[in-house]
């Protein structure tokens, strides 16, 4: 396997190439978790990997809860579908408690006071009244918590980790921009139903669906990805190919092996067009790996330089450039700017590309969209 067909293999078995999901949720269904800090460009994330979704679609999947928005496997935001939200957190919860014991002994979190403010919010949060950040903050002062800062933080990621709070629906605020609300897990995290039951079916289960959406990757890909041991890792890949042997292939790349969906049926066909992409810098494409980012072609996710947008542009599947959106009077503007390395982005069939992804935006946002 050479480097151009891992990056074939990437783009397709992401769904950055038809055939696309057919909604949001199934799209996410597919990825099984997708970095969602950055909210507005999150949505993204998902709507560029469907027939067609846009803005409004994403955003009313998580008010419906239909797609939550938690800390999950690293201790950062993810949108997790809620029917896998449950058997994720049997793996992911311990390791997460784990990673945030010091921060938890800095903020004076014990289990004492960790247990006291989970049933506070609860109580807050029950028979669906989503509270925002700063409500939930009110209610723990009241019950003499300090409640800011870290300190905040920490007792609200400590109640999602838990298992007592998720994403509730967003509310607006007055510059029009969404707001996270929480709201009891149990409202809105169905109860198990034929999911995985027990730590080794959800170890088989997030392994094959990280090999056969992101492959061709490695065990340490899929390990840091999911924060969970190299030893794990490969504990869910036997355990994947003991239930079938063929749902993986594997091949040599570099030196080290790595597994993906076999099928190959998906991939498409080269027209000889040059495609660009636009996509946040947390995307799959791009915090789906770890040892074997170097693909990408750049170093992203990388930190803005005074001015400097941060988000991805790709071009067939390799970084080129950098892009962010920027809104008043109505419309957007995206700022993207190409690398002196992909000659400025100024021949003609890359401005064609870049055109055809400015256009792709403003459906997605529904509203004129232009390069500045």
């Amino acid at each position: 396997m050479d480097a151009d067909g891992v990056v074939r293999l990437r783009l397709s078995r992401q769904q950055l190439r038809p055939p696309h999901a057919v909604s949001p949720e199934a799209a996410l269904k597919s990825l099984l978790a997708v970095q969602s800090q950055e909210f507005a460009y999150a949505r993204w994330t998902l709507a560029q990997r469907t027939a067609g979704a846009n803005a409004a679609d994403v955003e009313q999947a998580v008010a419906d809860g239909r797609i939550l928005r938690t800390h999950i496997l690293r201790p950062t935001w993810h949108f997790v579908h809620r029917d896998d939200l449950r058997w994720l957190m049997l793996l992911s919860a311990p390791r997460l408690h784990q990673g945030n014991g010091g921060m938890y002994r800095q903020t004076g979190i014990d289990s004492a006071a960790a247990a006291r403010s989970r049933g506070v919010m609860a109580a807050a949060v029950a028979d669906g009244a989503h509270k925002t950040r700063e409500e939930l903050a009110a209610e723990l002062q009241r019950n003499g918590f300090a409640a800011r800062g870290l300190e905040l933080a920490y007792l609200i990621m400590h109640a999602e980790i838990s298992g007592v709070l998720t994403s509730g629906t967003p509310v607006r605020s007055k510059g029009g921009a969404l707001r996270q609300t929480y709201a009891l897990f149990d409202e809105r995290v169905p109860p198990a139903a034929g999911g995985p039951s027990d730590r080794e079916e959800a170890l088989a289960e997030l392994v094959r669906r990280y090999f056969c959406s992101r492959g061709p990757a490695t065990v340490k890909d899929c390990a840091d990805w999911s924060g969970l041991t190299v030893a794990d890792v490969r504990l869910g890949l036997s355990l994947a190919l003991e239930i079938d042997p063929d749902a993986l292939e594997t091949a040599a790349l570099d030196g080290t092996e790595v597994h993906f969906l076999p099928d190959s049926q998906h991939e498409p066909a080269a027209d000889g067009q040059p495609r660009i992409d636009l996509i946040q810098c947390y995307d799959e494409y791009v915090m789906g790996y770890s040892r074997t980012r170097h693909f990408l072609g750049g170093t992203a996710p990388a930190l803005p330089e005074r001015d400097t947008p941060m988000h991805v542009v790709l071009r067939d599947g390799r970084m080129i450039g950098s892009w962010r959106h920027v809104f008043g009077g109505g419309r957007c503007e995206l700022d993207i700017r190409i690398g002196a390395v992909a000659g400025g982005g100024g021949d003609r069939a890359t401005i064609r590309a870049i055109d055809d992804a400015v256009a792709a935006y403003g459906r997605f946002l529904e509203m004129p969209v232009v390069r500045k």
